[in-house]
C-alpha cells in the first residue's frame, strides 16, 4: 500500500477529509499562484470547442440537467424565475453565458482570479447582444474571498456554482465556508467535482492527461479530489444546510464517442455533482 501512495505522489494527502482542512484561516486566500499559470496558458483555446476546454463544453448542458433536477426537490414549488446566479471560478464563461440566456435568468455574475480567462470570457460575451444588457452577465476578475459578504438576502443569490472548481482549491473547506454567506435562504449551492478513488486515478490521470490527452497535463492533482461522502460530512455539519432530503448526488461519466451520460449512484467511478439547498427564513 505505501508503495502505492508514493506511485500516487507521496502519502502526505492520502484520504484527504474536508475536517482534516478545518484549522486553516478562514480569510486566507483560495487562489493558486500555479493553478492561475496553468489555466492562464489555457485561456485562448477556452471557445474553441475541440480544444483544451472540449469536455467541459459537452458537460456543459449536463449542468444545466443537474440544476434543474436539483429544483424539482422542493414539494409543491412553482418553476423557478428571476433566479440570481454567483458562478465562482466561471473560467472562460461555458456556463455563465449559457445561464445568462436562460428565459428564467435574471441576472449572472461570474468571477475568475485568472486576468486572462476572464478577458476571454469577456471578449466572446460581446459577440451576443442579449448578454450586454445590463446586469444580464457581469464578470470580475476576483476570488470569492475578494467579494464584500451580503449583509441582505436581496444581496444574495438563489444559485451559487462551482463548476470543476474545489479540485483546483489547496483547503477546500474554508473555500467552501466562504461560499455559503453569498446563497440566499432557500438557495442552492450547485458543484461538480472529481472522487478520489481508483477509478478516477486512472481515468482522469492516466487515460485523460497521458494516454490520450483529452486534458492538458497538470490540470489535476489526484490527491486534491474529494469524495461525495466527505462533502456531506462537512455540509452536515453547517447549520440549516440540506435538511429534509434538500442534497442530491449525481455520478457523471465520460463515454467516447458518446459524451457525458449521467450515472445514478456514480459518484465513486469519478466525475460528479453535488447540490444542496439552505433552509428557507
Amino acid at each position: 500500500m505505501l508503495a502505492r501512495q508514493r506511485a500516487l505522489g507521496g502519502n502526505s494527502c492520502w484520504f484527504r477529509p474536508l475536517s482534516h482542512l478545518r484549522s486553516y484561516v478562514t480569510g486566507a486566500s483560495s487562489v493558486s499562484p500555479s493553478e492561475i499559470s496553468h489555466f492562464n496558458a489555457l485561456a485562448s483555446t477556452w471557445w474553441d470547442p475541440y480544444g483544451s476546454s472540449r469536455l467541459l463544453h459537452l458537460m456543459n448542458p449536463l449542468r444545466h440537467d443537474f440544476i434543474s433536477s436539483c429544483h424539482t426537490l422542493k414539494p409543491h414549488s412553482s418553476p423557478p424565475k428571476n433566479l440570481s446566479y454567483l458562478d465562482v471560478g466561471c473560467g472562460g464563461g461555458i456556463f455563465a453565458e449559457s445561464a445568462a440566456r436562460l428565459p428564467d435568468t435574471a441576472t449572472v455574475t461570474a468571477i475568475d482570479p485568472s486576468s486572462d480567462v476572464i478577458e476571454v470570457a469577456r471578449q466572446h460575451a460581446r459577440r451576443d447582444p442579449l448578454l450586454q444588457e445590463p446586469g444580464r452577465l457581469t464578470y470580475l476578475n476576483q476570488a470569492i474571498e475578494d467579494l464584500d459578504v451580503p449583509g441582505q438576502p436581496e444581496e444574495q443569490y438563489d444559485v451559487v456554482t462551482l463548476f470543476e472548481v474545489i479540485e483546483h482549491i489547496n483547503t477546500p473547506a474554508p473555500f467552501l465556508k466562504t461560499c455559503l454567506p453569498f446563497v440566499k435562504p432557500g438557495g442552492w449551492i450547485i458543484l461538480s467535482t472529481i472522487a478520489r478513488t481508483w477509478t478516477s486515478w486512472l481515468t482522469t490521470k492516466v487515460v485523460a492527461e497521458d494516454v490520450v490527452g483529452l486534458v492538458p497535463k497538470g490540470t489535476h492533482a489526484w490527491s486534491k479530489y474529494i469524495n461525495a461522502d466527505e462533502l456531506e460530512k462537512f455540509f452536515g455539519a453547517q447549520r440549516e444546510w440540506g435538511i429534509n432530503g434538500g442534497m442530491k448526488t449525481m455520478g457523471c461519466v465520460y463515454v467516447p464517442g458518446l459524451g457525458w451520460r449521467m450515472v445514478v449512484d456514480g459518484e465513486q467511478w469519478g466525475n460528479y455533482f453535488f447540490g444542496l439547498v439552505t433552509q428557507e427564513t
